[in-house]
């Protein structure tokens, strides 16, 4: 069955590798829209990048609608000091070849969920998840009718924003409580895994390979310099994981766990405490993946890859 997905995002280079990746897997996922929300830059960045990397896939069919462009309470902080400027760094794409189609992105995730079967949509929440925060409020009766959210964010250690969140939990913490209160069955990649998905060198050579132009414009995303306290020194393919999820579960081990975020302004704004061995005895939230095999996974990414222009 070919599972119907709505992609909401802040692009940012790994959620443009994974848009990519669902774009190639035509045969498994049906992409319906690509929503865009404020995170690693502004939402005008954030959209005019979707469009940007639809265009480079191919796939003008697709619509992006553009979202909300502030978290639900705190002032929004962007990450130009990892993704640069426009927030696809390396990337040397050009400028969009068409506007924003019509609409606001949380009526459209309304909309979208309200016309699928229950129990079929699934969404892949690659950034701060304010739309779908706002969408599960003003609509409540979609939260029945959405499959599943998978959702890059958190961590059950250290984070990348601060020692205590991970960016996209750190920046809108309202919205992440929200959204994993809200009952929908929530898959959740924390940085535990995703800082296991960096690409080796081999790997690298494998993309590059490829020779088309998707394949140029992602190794140059993927080797471009890296600041440095981030845990890693290669770049992790974060969102991509939740991507690879729907294609190739059997790559994947997680537990359900109940997982709280921090929403006070202090040090540990956006902590995620994921109770991976269930110690409070609170009804779990989320299924947490754990581990990851990057080394297929990063195959299969490179035969997605392979499809595109």
């Amino acid at each position: 069955m070919v599972v119907p997905v709505v992609i909401d995002t802040d692009p940012g280079q790994d959620d443009a590798v994974a848009i990519l990746v669902a774009l190639a897997a035509r045969d498994q996922l049906d992409v319906r829209a690509i929503t865009t929300v404020a995170g690693n830059v502004g939402v005008e960045k954030t959209t005019a990048n979707a469009i940007r990397i639809c265009d480079l896939a191919g796939r003008t069919d697709v619509p992006v609608f553009a979202g909300a462009d502030r978290p639900l309470v705190f002032p929004l902080q962007t990450a130009e000091f990892v993704c640069g400027a426009d927030g696809l760094a390396g990337a040397d794409l050009p400028q969009p070849g068409r506007p924003a189609d019509a609409g606001h992105a949380v009526e459209q995730l309304i909309t979208i969920a309200r016309g699928c079967d229950p129990g079929l949509l699934t969404i892949c929440a690659l950034g701060p998840l304010t739309n779908i925060a706002l969408a599960l409020r003003l609509a409540p009766d979609i939260a029945g009718r959405i499959d599943r959210i998978v959702m890059m964010g958190g961590a059950r250690d250290l984070g990348n924003m601060t020692p205590a969140a991970e960016f996209n939990v750190y920046c809108d913490p309202h919205a992440a409580a929200i959204v994993l209160s809200s009952g929908v069955p929530v898959v959740m990649f924390g940085l535990h895994v995703t800082l296991d998905a960096v690409p080796e060198q081999a790997e690298m050579e494998a993309i590059a390979a490829l020779g088309n132009r998707t394949s140029r414009v992602v190794h140059g995303m993927l080797s471009r310099p890296r600041p440095g306290g981030l845990g890693t020194a290669g770049h992790p393919m974060h969102d991509p994981c939740t991507v690879a999820w729907l294609l190739w579960p059997d790559l994947f081990d997680g537990r359900d766990c109940h997982v709280h975020v921090e929403t006070g302004d202090g040090p540990l704004r956006g902590r995620t405490t994921i109770d991976w061995n269930g110690r409070l005895g609170l009804p779990p939230n989320a299924h947490v993946i754990g581990s990851i095999d990057a080394r297929a996974l990063f195959a299969n990414v490179t035969e997605c890859l392979a499809r595109l222009p």
